[in-house]
């Protein structure tokens, strides 16, 4: 439930609803807005049943929430959450573009991506040091030697650095490292791997799941934030259908419904979404222009030679025209690059 309280009331009057909410046994969670203060009530709410809350001083109304997300809601947070991440910020008003190897392979790959995507403007640097891949035999990551080499780079350059995780022991390793941590889409309902990332109090980039429902997907931002972690950032990556053209099938409907049902950054991986690199470009303009709050692009130094992913992978050169074109149309959606 909601506890929408009057306009102008006073720190009394909230902190008289806050400890009602706590003297019953519930989680109270103020959202104080420019113009109302909201108190989200977590918990049984039969147990206030006997309060009359709705005559307590200072209260408007009591609202009910059907959802079974409550900290990811919108209704909970009205104002849009902006999610730091090392020196830049995802969710305001700019517009963060993520881009690395899909795989960490070398020094030389690492540092060389981090210097080119850093020119271009992009913000973060993305690579994976952890590789859950479908079939046991296929490359499965540098490890802990990847996440120094993405450190070594973000030295070097500046940059954030944001890297998958796969399981506890991993969290525990990249959390010496890197300033995001990143729940792949074959976890996202990994329940306890999302508590343990958000019991670490690192921002946390939650990838979709190959066939979750948007109500899934933002009930699994619920475990991460239940855990006292506000920091989640969405990212869309396809999801899977009958249609085998493309890797998977971007829903780039859930950018405006994501907008409608949460205060939770947004962004868009249009390399895994299709698997195909001249798709890239276009879906990327079509994330910006649905609203997206940032994009997560592969690139690689040599993709024919990469060891992950590298049909979908773009060139240095590719990457730098794509973030020239998509320029103005970040400027039309009111953000800055």
């Amino acid at each position: 439930m909601i506890i929408i309280m009057k306009l102008g009331a006073s720190k009394q009057n909230i902190d008289n609803v806050l400890g009602i909410i706590r003297t019953n046994g519930l989680e109270p969670h103020l959202s104080d807005g420019k113009e109302v203060t909201i108190i989200g009530v977590i918990g049984d709410k039969t147990r206030l049943m006997n309060q009359n809350l709705e005559i307590v001083d200072g209260v408007e109304r009591i609202v009910s929430v059907t959802e079974s997300y409550k900290l990811a809601n919108k209704k909970f947070h009205p104002e849009k959450t902006v999610v730091k991440v090392g020196n830049t910020s995802i969710g305001g008003d700019e517009f963060t573009i993520m881009s690395g190897p899909c795989a960490v392979e070398s020094e030389k790959q690492v540092l060389e991506t981090a210097q080119a995507i850093k020119k271009c403007g992009a913000q973060i640097l993305r690579g994976g040091a952890y590789k859950p891949r479908t079939s046991p035999y296929s490359f499965q990551g540098l490890e802990e030697d990847g996440l120094r080499l993405m450190k070594a780079a973000r030295e070097a350059t500046g940059l954030a650095i944001v890297c998958e995780v796969t399981s506890l022991a991993a969290i525990g390793t990249a959390v010496k490292y890197v300033d995001m941590l990143q729940i792949g889409a074959r976890n996202m309902q990994n329940f306890y791997l999302l508590k343990e990332a958000g019991k670490t109090g690192l921002p946390v980039l939650l990838k979709r799941g190959l066939s979750a429902t948007i109500d899934e997907w933002l009930n699994a931002a619920e475990y991460i934030m239940s855990e006292g972690n506000q920091n989640v950032v969405l990212c869309e990556r396809g999801i899977r259908t009958f249609e085998t053209a493309t890797r998977n099938t971007l829903d780039i409907s859930a950018i405006p419904v994501i907008r409608t049902k949460s205060h939770l950054p947004v962004i868009v991986d249009p390399s895994h979404a299709t698997g195909v690199r001249d798709y890239v470009a276009p879906l990327a303009k079509c994330a910006v222009a649905a609203g997206a709050d940032g994009l997560m692009i592969e690139t690689h130094p040599c993709p024919e030679k990469a060891l992950s992913d590298g049909p979908q992978s773009l060139t240095f050169a590719q990457f730098d025209t794509l973030c020239n074109e998509l320029r103005p149309y970040i400027a039309l959606s009111g953000k800055k690059f």
